[in-house]
């Protein structure tokens, strides 16, 4: 074999962290061959395009057009007529068109002519006019036989754009998913901004009222310097939550928008639309392998490393063939032509004479043509061609190549299907946890929130003290940001099952074609964003005529 890989599959799930799933290697490996090099020194990284060469199935048509004038003193005057030199022009016309099929057949057509004027009394034709063709099959009967063979590049490139497409339909899964983390975050904050903002409200009453209360001379001065505390950190906290806010907005900009030099859309605000719903899932309720089922048939991953797969059987099978000795067998056909006119220079050697004219009757160029396809002049024949390598060691080191790289396919898919069942697995059960963690703390967000009016109505009858209403106020603080947390866990984690599933697309109503077009044709759909009303169509204006006197 040559260029084996000498990669490691590292990280197992559950040992450091998620198994590799990409990389140079075929299977996950993290490198692409082992060895002293690779692509040189005869180390292949990879068999794809091995095997028999297919012929060319586009036509392809050469021509060949040439003048060529020739004066040669001559050495020798019995040949040369006693001329001391020869002059000689020649015209070529050449066209060649040849073509290659599927089942390993190849057709070439050869048409020559050439036209030569000379001053040669040997030559009987001055200009003469040789015209012919040839035409010549050529057929495969082992190595390169078959429509399997010379179709394989056209089959392996059908599937390299199926897995061009499937990558682009990965790619919008992978980005609207990081738009919707993106999205979430930014609510978050926004929350976070608004949870901040009535904890300082809260805090900055309670400070009034303390001032009140010292300035009648009910309070000490250490709670109201203590409540001056709790604002002076409730907006620190505000502040921070603001800047956060700020820099969500930002990078929600970079994500959506082209260009942030625009000062206008650096200025403009970005406020969400939508909350996270609790609403649940049609894919909550889904039977897990009902799930997997339809997660292995829309992931675009699996897609890809299927149609590699079968790329690398159409390989091993060219690999294979090639093997095979090269035996052609090829048959031709052809015919020749003769045009001119009496070469006035001619001489008759038996009289040393020139020939009368008209001795030799000229004759036209559609006569040399008819010539050709009368079987006048026929050149035919058939016959094969064959070779046998008598060891071939580099083919057979290719060939188990070529195997060992389909077994690291049929790996590396069923490496993908273990792993996408535990991906949704998992993804259920974080659906799970999410969902009781968004419960609890929405349940410590209430207790929380009635803690502190009971402690403020406490506080107002006199049974309470400042302090116990700021730690109260703390308390719904941390709740509320709890909250907050556990239910942007649970939108991310429902984001992420979509997007394992592959069904983001058909959920946010996003057409691929639109998105490789860049002409939107569908509007998407947008959650919390309502749509506006339709204009209300205008009353008609009739032009009535008015009515008659005294009616």
């Amino acid at each position: 074999m040559r260029g084996v890989s000498a990669g490691l599959i590292t990280n197992t799930l559950g040992g450091t962290s998620s198994t590799i799933t990409g990389g140079g290697g075929p299977g996950g490996t993290s490198t692409g061959t082992g060895g002293t090099g690779s692509g040189a020194n005869g180390l292949v990284l990879s068999t794809s395009g091995g095997g028999p060469v297919p012929y060319n199935m586009d036509p392809v048509l050469t021509g060949n057009l040439e003048y060529q004038a020739q004066s040669q003193q001559q050495s020798n005057l019995l040949f040369s007529g006693g001329l001391p030199s020869l002059y000689t022009d020649t015209s070529t016309y050449n066209f060649t068109y040849q073509q290659g099929f599927g089942t390993g057949t190849l057709f070439n057509v050869g048409f020559n002519n050439s036209r030569i004027s000379s001053n040669n009394p040997f030559d009987t034709y001055s200009p003469s006019i040789t015209t012919g063709f040839t035409a010549t099959v050529t057929q495969h009967l082992l190595q390169g036989f078959g429509t399997g063979i010379q179709d394989r590049f056209i089959l392996q490139a059908k599937n390299n754009r199926r897995i061009t497409d499937s990558a682009f339909r990965q790619q919008l899964l992978y980005t609207v998913n990081q738009v919707e983390n993106i999205y979430w975050g930014l609510v978050s904050a926004y929350e976070d901004e608004q949870a901040k903002e009535r904890a300082l409200a809260q805090s900055t009453q309670l400070t009034e009222d303390n001032r009140k209360q010292l300035q009648i001379g009910t309070l000490a001065p250490l709670d109201v310097v203590n409540s001056d505390a709790s604002v002076a950190a409730d907006k620190q906290a505000l502040i921070a939550s603001q800047t956060n806010l700020e820099y969500q907005q930002l990078i929600m900009k970079q994500a959506i928008a082209h260009n942030l030099n625009d000062p206008q859309i650096s200025a403009a605000p970005i406020v969400p639309t939508d909350r996270v719903a609790l609403d649940r899932l049609p894919e909550e309720d889904q039977p897990v392998e009902s799930l997997i089922a339809d997660a292995y048939a829309n992931n675009p991953q699996i897609e890809q490393a299927v149609l590699n797969m079968k790329n690398n059987r159409i390989t091993i099978k060219a690999e294979k063939n090639g093997l095979l000795p090269v035996l052609d067998a090829f048959a031709f056909y052809g015919g020749t032509g003769l045009a001119g006119a009496q070469n006035p220079d001619a001489i008759d050697f038996n009289t040393g004479e020139p020939y009368t004219p008209g001795y030799f009757p000229s004759i036209s160029y559609g006569t040399a043509l008819n010539n050709l396809i009368n079987n006048s002049s026929p050149n035919k024949g058939v016959g094969v061609n064959l070779t046998i390598p008598l060891r071939n060691r580099t083919a057979q080191a290719d060939q188990v190549r070529s195997q060992m790289e389909l077994r690291q396919s049929e790996m590396r898919l069923q490496q993908l299907y273990t792993q996408i069942r535990i991906q949704i697995i998992n993804s259920r059960y974080a659906l799970t946890n999410d969902r009781a963690q968004v419960a609890a703390a929405q349940a410590q967000h209430d207790y929380a929130g009635q803690s502190l009016i009971a402690e403020q109505k406490k506080y107002k009858l006199g049974a309470s003290t400042s302090a116990n209403v700021l730690q109260q106020g703390r308390n719904l603080a941390i709740a509320e940001n709890s909250l907050i947390s556990a239910t942007a866990a649970y939108a991310k984690d429902r984001a992420a099952l979509l997007q394992l599933m592959a069904t983001t697309l058909d959920r946010y109503n996003i057409s691929i074609t639109d998105a490789a077009s860049g002409t939107i044709t569908q509007a998407p759909a947008i959650p919390g964003l309502t749509a506006p009303k339709p204009e209300a169509a205008p009353e008609p204006i009739t032009n009535t005529p008015p009515p008659p006197p005294n009616q």
